[in-house]
């Protein structure tokens, strides 16, 4: 099973593309949307700005939203989950938009949020065998779905209460870093990974 994790030019991909291999997966990092969209499953990272991070998507997002629309399995990371909108407050620039929505500033006092927040999530196979989670959010900007049924969790900033995890089609995005949530996030990659197992043909339980 080959996991494509999108390299957008800045930022340490390491601890997320071992997390993904600890979970069974062959992790190939890249910066082409071909060979992205030509692998088993894609995992959109939580580094660097909207700005900066759009101007690594192709001038033709045709074939991105197509592939996820058909149900390509894709798990966004913070910025990640951010890339799957329209558009951010943060800069200028177009998302992917397979979830149709904004991204906006956190209404809060301290800016950044920094370090561990509890999560209440709704049932999702995202969420299988983790039941409210605390997780590691590093993040100053949130998401806003323009359709409420696309939001899988919440999480609240000093009184701000936001989504948390969407989804639509096969596509998910965490605002916060599965990565970074010990066993819980643990559990929420491997989770993805099997979702993604199940699309693979002749892949058995556990398989690669």
């Amino acid at each position: 099973m080959k996991i494509a994790l999108f390299d957008y030019g800045v930022g340490n991909l390491h601890s997320l593309g071992k997390a993904l291999q600890a979970g069974g997966a062959q992790v190939e990092v890249t910066r082409d949307w071909d060979a992205a969209l030509e692998a088993d499953g894609l995992v959109l990272p939580g580094v660097g700005a909207f700005s900066a991070a759009v101007e690594a998507l192709p001038p033709d997002l045709g074939p991105i939203r197509d592939a996820l629309r058909r149900g390509y399995p894709c798990l966004g990371i913070c910025l990640g989950m951010q890339l799957l909108f329209d558009g951010s407050e943060e800069g200028p620039g177009t998302g992917i938009g397979v979830i149709p929505g904004r991204v906006r500033r956190l209404r809060a006092r301290i800016v950044p949020q920094m370090g561990w927040n509890a999560v209440e999530t709704v049932d999702d196979p995202l969420f299988r065998g983790v039941r409210e989670p605390t997780a590691y959010y590093a993040n100053s900007f949130v998401c806003e779905p323009t359709d409420p049924a696309h939001a899988l969790a919440w999480s609240e900033h000093e009184g701000d209460r936001f989504v948390a995890a969407a989804r639509r089609f096969r596509t998910w995005g965490v605002q916060f870093h599965p990565e970074k949530s010990s066993r819980q996030g643990r559990q929420m990659l491997s989770n993805f990974l099997d979702e993604v197992r199940a699309t693979v043909p002749g892949a058995g339980e556990g398989g690669p």
